[in-house]
């Protein structure tokens, strides 16, 4: 199976962005099923008292997400904190969904970092790294 557009930015956008005073990681959002499983003869697997598992942040949540190292104010100089990031990778052509853009919206409007990104250069921007993580 081959990478998809998307993912294989969202691993140049990681090895770019993802160091010095940026950290970010893959965000996979999914429903899957938990339970006691037993492996059948034809190689299948059969889930008794399944109950939903949902994993990731939740839905609408951004790609890659994790946070940017700034120094504050006068009264805190010296101090480092962590600006919550929360990038939606997409191709050329990807479309964000009504969910992606509150996501992005809610991060923003809590003063984290948030952006819809197409390639390393929109990460870059979107993280204020003037082309340079």
């Amino acid at each position: 199976i081959g990478m998809t557009p998307e993912h294989a930015i969202q691993n140049a956008i990681l090895l770019a962005c993802g160091h010095g005073n940026t950290t970010l990681f893959r965000c996979n959002t999914g429903l899957g099923w938990a339970g006691k499983s037993v492996r059948r003869g034809d190689g299948s697997v059969l889930v008794h008292d399944a109950r939903p598992l949902h994993a990731g942040l939740c839905t609408g949540s951004s790609d890659l997400i994790g946070w940017r190292s700034v120094e504050i104010t006068q009264e805190m100089v010296g101090r480092r904190i962590g600006v919550f990031v929360a990038l939606e990778v997409k191709s050329a052509t990807g479309r964000t969904t009504v969910e992606q853009r509150r996501f992005i919206d809610a991060v923003r409007a809590a003063g984290g970092i948030a952006d819809v990104v197409r390639s390393v250069d929109d990460a870059a921007a979107a993280l204020s790294c003037a082309g340079r993580c």
